[in-house]
């Protein structure tokens, strides 16, 4: 009697052994059909199309992913068919079976979101809404609900039972994902306001941002500076914090040049007559010149009681003259606009001399061509203000003490 039991329950354990083989031999061998046969059918298909999008369904791998449902599938409905399986067990596996497909579909979703998010960069639009942060968002919102689906499935539960459970926890979830939430409100003013796009050039002092936005994420904006270093900042910062965007100076198509040279006051004086001939001679006074004398002559033959008292009668100055010339040379240059603003101005007078600023815009807003027009303008202006008699200050040094006892020696 004992015998025969003992061999009924070696004959019950080998046939469940024997089945559970041959359905994990036939879901691996589906598999390996799907994945070797099938998969390269897809593949040769995807090549010889001339569209984009199953080429990066491909390249994003969704098909590859999906054909993981073919052994769960068969798995979850050929475990009915293995003889005398406990049904602990075969509950077990149908409701693990069952999860993992869950957890496969989940994966599908988010390699599919990352597919049509490559399809969406090639649009013109995406230059100027960038949605990768609500990409993100969807991914984390379809892991959740699946994760939900997935304990649900592993408890034997409905899943509103556990969603019912959230409003509970929804202190603890806000407190945990606080700065998520706040840096979507701030993506999507971000977006909607088309305040900053990938690409643009952005000053952040605080964070020691000063250069080109390389991605803008759901959680992060990452900024590659000028020194080839990366600056991460939180989304939701850019709502607490201002920042400088540089792009609309990219789409006008002029950058300012806003730079001063503080001429010596002491070297300020009347043009006298040889040099109002000389200067008039300049090409780019010649106009100048004879429209500023006649005015002048006609306005101290009129108003003048005694011209050859200084004080009463209106004269030229070198730094006037001087002044006409800038304007004068930078109107007539190829790298400057001539329809934005445009200004040669004096400041107020400082203790390091009179500042003449420059206010223009260059045509061209590559930083090397800009710096190169800057550096040409005042390269050029620098060396001819002695022509007018005056000086730029300077303020003097060791050499400059050590030269004037050489020269009184």
């Amino acid at each position: 009697m004992r015998g025969e039991w003992w061999t009924g329950l070696v004959q019950t354990w080998a046939a469940t052994a024997m089945g559970l083989l041959v359905l994990a031999v036939a879901c691996w061998l589906l598999y390996l059909i799907a994945r070797r046969w099938l998969l390269a059918l897809v593949h040769v298909l995807v090549k010889r199309t001339r569209a984009e999008w199953d080429q990066v369904l491909f390249a994003h791998r969704v098909p590859h992913r999906l054909i993981l449902l073919v052994p769960l599938l068969v798995l979850e409905i050929g475990i009915g068919w293995v003889p005398l399986l406990p049904l602990a067990l075969l509950d077990f596996v149908r409701r693990l079976a069952s999860a993992s497909m869950i957890l496969v579909c989940a994966l599908t979703i988010d390699a599919l979101l990352s597919a049509l998010h490559t399809l969406y960069l090639r649009l013109p639009l995406a230059a100027t809404r960038p949605v990768k942060s609500y990409v993100q968002l969807a991914k984390i919102f379809v892991y959740a609900i699946a994760g939900i689906f997935i304990i649900a499935r592993l408890a034997a539960q409905s899943p509103w039972f556990f969603v019912s459970g959230l409003g509970a926890m929804m202190a603890i979830i806000l407190l945990i994902f606080r700065d998520t939430l706040l840096s979507l409100v701030a993506s999507v003013q971000l977006t909607n306001n088309d305040l900053v796009r990938v690409g643009d050039w952005i000053e952040m002092p605080q964070f020691n941002a000063d250069g080109d936005v390389i991605d803008i994420a759901l959680n992060t904006v990452r900024v590659q500076n000028w020194d080839r270093t990366i600056t991460v900042i939180p989304t939701h910062k850019f709502l607490e914090h201002s920042f400088k965007n540089w792009r609309n100076m990219f789409e006008q198509g002029g950058r300012r040049i806003k730079r001063a040279i503080n001429i010596n006051s002491s070297t300020i004086r009347f043009l006298t007559d040889e040099e109002i001939e000389r200067f008039s001679r300049f090409a780019l006074l010649h106009d100048y010149m004879e429209k500023k004398v006649a005015e002048l002559q006609t306005w101290n033959a009129q108003f003048a009681s005694d011209p050859g008292v200084i004080p009463h009668a209106r004269r030229l100055t070198n730094i006037g003259t001087l002044r006409a010339y800038i304007i004068a040379y930078l109107r007539s240059h190829p790298g400057i606009r001539q329809d934005m603003t445009f200004l040669v101005r004096q400041l107020a007078p400082t203790p390091e001399g009179i500042p003449l600023e420059i206010y223009v815009f260059s045509s061209d807003t590559r930083w090397a061509f800009y710096e190169g027009i800057q550096a040409d303008i005042f390269d050029h202006i620098l060396s001819i203000v002695p022509e007018f008699g005056l000086s730029v200050y300077q303020r003097p040094s060791g050499r400059d003490f050590d030269l004037r006892a050489v020269e009184s020696e």
